[in-house]
């Protein structure tokens, strides 16, 4: 199941709205050898159990399936994963946990088991869903997974007074964030990241310059120049500007003829798009993972809003003082009772920077 997951890993980022999923079948009979592997493919499909059927063959046949999460049992664009597995004959299916998705939920777990197929569940349960996190956010509460990624200085400045940022960190850390992006659906930051750094959002590693995601800007008024370097390659690299509806006609115009999408949001109670139907829109249009890599502003209204998830926070053997500009705004905190908790979930070097990751403490 450990290698399942490792292959689901590969999909994250590149098969929404579909989970990441992996499959290893393995032959008792034969010296528990692997005789097939697959995960699920860029756009979501072909689906992590018919990749391993088909990289097995007649070799499925007697197979243990060790599948990361339950195989789907409705007819979609491909036929089901249950029909493919009992087709091929497979002789046990190991399942790292249920779906939740009102159209499998169960449903698939029955048909193997119906077809004489024995079934377990629940191994590595905790590890599949920390994997599929934002799949699961999706599903059940209709949002992604939103992670903050942050760059600072040991006293949490991502800049100095004067907005000098480059470099913070060095090019290890710089690096890893460019993974990030890889294996998140999308990414995301406010008008004023967007004015002031002109960032390209992309995923720029060898090798990877294909899993950039979808680029989001939050951008009440239209501020966002079309001859800018966002709205300039948007035809290449998918790019969505979220306003309102007080954003000129003639400004949007501008920018949806460079091929940026522009969507009108619900405003919220200070006239900017409302971050809770945002969220909800996301989840509407697929997305299960989203990376904010904002200024203090649009962090620090997500946090308020309990909507972040996960923090990514890089840390530089650094210190800039109280002049400079801190990672999060101020969001009325009064209490320490009342700050939004975080737990660690690791720390690492990236050369002679830190970065600890964080999940939303319950």
């Amino acid at each position: 199941m450990l290698a399942a997951l490792a292959l689901a890993r590969r999909g994250l980022g590149n098969v929404w709205p579909n989970p990441a999923v992996g499959c290893v079948l393995v032959r008792p009979d034969l010296g528990h050898r692997v005789v097939g592997r697959g995960w699920t493919q860029p756009g979501g499909r072909p689906h992590a159990e018919t990749e391993a059927l088909a990289r097995a063959g007649a070799l499925a046949k007697g197979a243990t399936a060790y599948v990361t999460l339950e195989p789907c049992d409705h007819q979609g664009q491909t036929r089901p994963c249950t029909q493919a597995l009992i087709k091929a004959g497979i002789g046990a299916a190991v399942i790292a946990f249920d779906d939740p998705d009102p159209r499998v939920s169960g449903a698939g777990i029955k048909r193997l088991e119906d077809a004489g197929i024995k079934v377990s569940i629940g191994v590595c349960e905790d590890q599949a869903r920390t994997l599929n996190a934002g799949y699961l956010l999706r599903v059940t509460q209709g949002r992604p997974l939103m992670t903050l990624k942050t760059a600072t200085t040991l006293d949490g400045r991502v800049a100095t007074a004067n907005g000098q940022s480059k470099w913070i960190t060095g090019a290890p850390a710089r690096a890893f964030a460019h993974g990030l992006r890889a294996d998140h659906d999308a990414i995301m930051i406010g008008i004023g990241t967007a004015l002031a750094d002109e960032p390209a959002l992309t995923c720029r590693l060898p090798g990877l310059e294909d899993r950039s995601p979808v680029r989001i800007v939050a951008d009440s008024h239209l501020r966002l120049p079309p001859e800018g370097c966002l709205a300039k390659t948007a035809k290449e690299v998918t790019t969505w500007v979220v306003t309102t509806a007080r954003a000129a006609g003639s400004k949007r115009k501008a920018l949806e003829d460079k091929g940026v999408e522009v969507i009108e949001a619900e405003p919220g109670a200070d006239g900017r798009p409302d971050l809770e139907w945002l969220a909800a829109e996301f989840g509407r249009r697929g997305l299960t993972r989203v990376l904010v890599e904002s200024g203090g502003e649009l962090a620090a209204a997500l946090v308020k809003a309990d909507l972040i998830d996960r923090l990514a926070w890089f840390r530089s053997p650094k210190l800039i003082g109280g002049d400079g500009r801190s990672a999060i705004a101020a969001f009325g905190i009064d209490g320490i009772a009342e700050a939004p908790a975080f737990a660690r979930d690791s720390i690492s070097d990236a050369g002679d920077d830190v970065l600890e990751t964080y999940h939303r403490a319950t």
